[in-house]
């Protein structure tokens, strides 16, 4: 009996291990680099469709200001950037967001110059908003965006978010806006006020549909060409990846706070939202390793990944590096609101050590992916076009 027992566990485990082999012999550059794409499309779709109803959120609010309108329009702006957050992973090697005539500048562009755009405390005439020789249109907003410096932000995520909840002056809480500031006679320019959140917010969605047009299924735009693009599209998964993980979040939107404890270098600053950009950006990051992505109406898509594909090479190295970036999500899923709070004392400080140790985990991570990397045969992962 025990001499069965035996053999029956053999005979399991040799079926347990023909499987793994047989899926790992599935798992091609190819099959991953396809589902990449319609992962990408699918998370761009679903930060379109939240940024359409931002879009009808804001018109509704411009049409009859109130204090409901506008906090329906904040609920509108935050809902679409859990989406949008998570798109980050789809950056940093030269495709259609970020190459030479991307949009990215213009979508997710911080920090921004309030008083580029509007009045702030102390200067009631500022921006664009109070010079009426300007023409709010999607052309000159796009045209006056990052002129003359980088922090002259006239569009995009964050644009829009100061219009909705003002300059953060609380400790304790964002911006607090009047809806009365879109109200004509309540305030000066209301009526150019309200065309500037109607007319930015138009061209985020502009944008945003250009980067799901160009990677749409079936047509002869970068999506085309990516599918094609065997190891040398793989090598740019994961320079995407390791971009996010180290340089920019990590060290841009997490250290640069750490060091200056300033809440102007915190990336939403007016919502404070920045605890949730942090979560969404890892969450990126976890499903294109995975090949994992929960869509807007709750549908999960899944399919070949690149843990599929290092772990026929590597099954340790995958697994450690699966568990690194669930813990990177997890680390950063721990940091309070609000963010501007959690960067303020000295090393000892609570917040401080939640956000120290999203940072470690990050920094760990890069190194992960970057052996992962090696495991496939990619050594050389600088940025490139």
């Amino acid at each position: 009996m025990h001499q069965r027992t035996l053999v029956a566990a053999a005979l399991l485990s040799a079926v347990l291990w023909s499987g793994v082999a047989a899926h790992a012999q599935t798992t091609e550059p190819k099959t991953v680099v396809q589902h990449y794409a319609n992962l990408v499309h699918a998370n761009y779709s679903d930060v379109l469709s939240s940024a359409q109803k931002l879009q009808k959120a804001v018109a509704a609010f411009t049409a009859a200001p109130s204090a409901q309108g506008l906090a329906d329009a904040q609920q509108a702006w935050l809902a679409a950037r859990e989406f949008y957050g998570q798109t980050e992973a789809f950056r940093f090697y030269s495709g259609p967001i970020d190459d030479d005539k991307g949009p990215e500048g213009r979508l997710n562009a911080w920090p921004l110059d309030e008083s580029y755009i509007d009045s702030v405390a102390g200067k009631p005439k500022a921006g664009i908003v109070n010079n009426p020789k300007i023409k709010i249109t999607k052309a000159n907003l796009a045209k006056l965006n990052e002129r003359g410096g980088e922090e002259n932000i006239a569009a995009g995520w964050h644009a829009i978010e100061f219009m909705l909840w003002g300059q953060d002056q609380s400790d304790t809480g964002p911006g607090n806006r009047s809806f009365e500031d879109f109200v004509d006679g309540k305030v000066p320019n209301a009526d150019r006020r309200r065309a500037f959140l109607n007319t930015a917010t138009e061209l985020l969605v502009d944008d945003l549909s250009f980067l799901v047009n160009a990677w749409a299924p079936g047509a002869k735009n970068y999506r085309a060409r990516f599918e094609q693009g065997g190891m040398q599209s793989v090598r740019k998964m994961i320079v995407g990846l390791g971009s996010l993980s180290r340089g920019e979040l990590a060290g841009e939107r997490m250290e640069v706070a750490m060091n200056t404890q300033d809440k102007e270098d915190e990336h939403s600053c007016f919502s404070d939202n920045t605890h949730r950009d942090i979560v969404a950006n890892a969450q990126g990051i976890e499903n294109v390793w995975l090949g994992s992505y929960k869509r807007l109406d709750g549908s999960l898509l899944q399919g070949p990944s690149l843990k599929d594909l290092v772990a026929a090479k590597n099954a340790l190295v995958a697994e450690r590096t699966s568990q690194q970036i669930a813990t990177s999500v997890a680390n950063a899923s721990a940091i309070q609101a609000p963010f501007d709070r959690e960067i303020v004392g000295d090393k000892n400080a609570p917040g401080r050590q939640r956000v120290q140790k999203t940072i470690d985990s990050l920094v760990q991570q890069s190194k992960d992916i970057t052996e992962a990397a090696a495991a496939i045969g990619i050594t050389k992962l600088a940025q490139t076009k």
